[in-house]
């Protein structure tokens, strides 16, 4: 490997790890919040195409709980940040899509997640 090669692997694993570590902190903060409020499931659809995206919706159940503003956004982001970190770049090109499922009486996160790509087959054929 090259000295660039391995500076960008320790630079994702680094990421990564300060990523996870994010992600760790916002859900340990976020699930006695909602589990006060009653909240039993998150639900975040979201998608991401030509180098940008978001969380489309977002749904709490039971039905009929509404979260503050800034709780929310706090949830939004949470959601993005997983579907980020276990498919990073997905939001690149033709992008990605999926649904983010967060049990709280589990504590259990479930990501169902769909990348977008293009196919193309080409062939030349001279002098036949």
């Amino acid at each position: 490997m090259t000295d660039l090669q391995i500076n960008f692997a320790e630079t994702m694993a680094k990421w990564q790890a300060e990523r996870e570590a994010a992600n760790k902190t916002a859900r340990s903060e976020l699930l006695p919040q909602l589990r006060a409020l009653g909240v039993t499931e998150v639900v975040a659809e979201y998608e991401g195409y030509g180098d940008s995206g978001n969380i489309e919706d977002l749904t709490v159940l039971p039905a009929g709980i509404e979260l503050p503003d800034d709780l929310d956004a706090k949830v939004g982001d949470f959601a993005w940040s997983v579907a980020y970190h276990q498919h990073p770049g997905f939001e690149n090109n033709e992008g990605g899509y999926g649904t983010l499922t967060w049990d709280i009486a589990a504590d259990s996160i479930t990501l169902d997640h769909t990348d977008r790509y293009v196919e193309c087959s080409h062939s030349f054929d001279e002098g036949l």
